[in-house]
């Protein structure tokens, strides 16, 4: 199928001008299968009759000094032909101005922008100071100029998924948030636009990510400590993987559950490429 593609928010209203069932897909470009899904998850949501929004913006906000923000991969055209084969109607792929009314990023500190409740202070925010400042911000931005009914966000970043739902109810906003499941390479390893960084050495480290989450999975009738150890253990193997954090959390990222569901997170930097990923779980049986 064709897909539009607008590049400021008049370009992107005039190809939205009839109300219809409005689906939202938010990411930075690089696009791969994970995103795909997402927008077919979106198209079997909303229907033949329904419209989907993929927004396509490399956020600078999000990235501190001395992260991969000019390196990140831009690949517009590469997208748009994602786009249109799993589903979507408009590539909205707006400038840093169009988004924040400035192209000068040394002025970006000093506008309004949503703070995070404290969750967005702890793992992700721990590490990344000010991250999750800046992915609020620019959802709440794309929300406004896309409107949608619908938005579509991958479980792979869990505790952006949780931050951005808990905004999303704490300020009203009329959206609902859908997650999907995360889409995964042959040997388990997360689809991430940021993969592709690694060497092929790299890529065999990196493929025991999954493997620990595994292993706490498999031990997790044991309880917390027994389930993270047997992940450790994993991890370990390999000096070349520099682990952030192992954790497992409730399902909201409040502390884990004695027994019951709950959710392991895991980042670690493999090389110079920082890898998250996450997986839902039972600690101490079935209730």
């Amino acid at each position: 199928m064709s897909v539009v593609l607008a590049s400021s928010r008049d370009e992107l209203a005039a190809s939205c001008a009839d109300r219809r069932l409005t689906a939202v897909v938010m990411t930075m470009g690089a696009l791969h299968d994970g995103h795909a899904e997402l927008i077919r998850a979106a198209r079997r949501r909303v229907g033949s009759e329904g419209r989907i929004i993929v927004t396509d913006f490399v956020n600078p906000t999000q990235f501190a000094p001395g992260e991969d923000f000019d390196r990140y991969p831009r690949t517009l055209d590469a997208d748009i032909d994602v786009c249109a084969a799993a589903g979507a109607d408009i590539v909205f792929a707006p400038s840093v101005e169009e988004v924040y009314g400035t192209s000068d990023l040394s002025t970006l500190g000093t506008q309004v922008q949503i703070e995070p409740s404290p969750l967005g202070f702890e793992l992700e925010g721990a590490s990344r100071p000010g991250h999750f400042r800046g992915v609020l911000t620019v959802v709440a931005k794309l929300m406004h100029l896309t409107a949608p009914d619908l938005a579509f966000f991958g479980e792979k970043d869990y505790q952006q998924l949780t931050l951005i739902t808990q905004m999303v109810r704490d300020l009203r906003f009329p959206i609902e948030i859908v997650g999907v499941e995360t889409v995964r390479e042959s040997d388990g390893l997360a689809l991430s636009s940021r993969n592709r960084y690694l060497s092929e050495s790299e890529r065999a480290s990196a493929s025991l990510i999954p493997q620990a989450l595994r292993a706490v999975l498999a031990a997790g009738a044991q309880g917390e400590q027994a389930a993270l150890f047997a992940g450790l253990a994993i991890v370990s193997q390999d000096s070349s993987i520099d682990l952030d954090y192992l954790v497992i959390r409730d399902l909201d990222l409040s502390a884990a559950p004695e027994r019951g569901s709950a959710r392991v997170l895991i980042a670690a930097r493999v090389g110079s490429t920082r890898l998250l990923d996450n997986m839902a779980m039972e600690l101490g049986g079935t209730r």
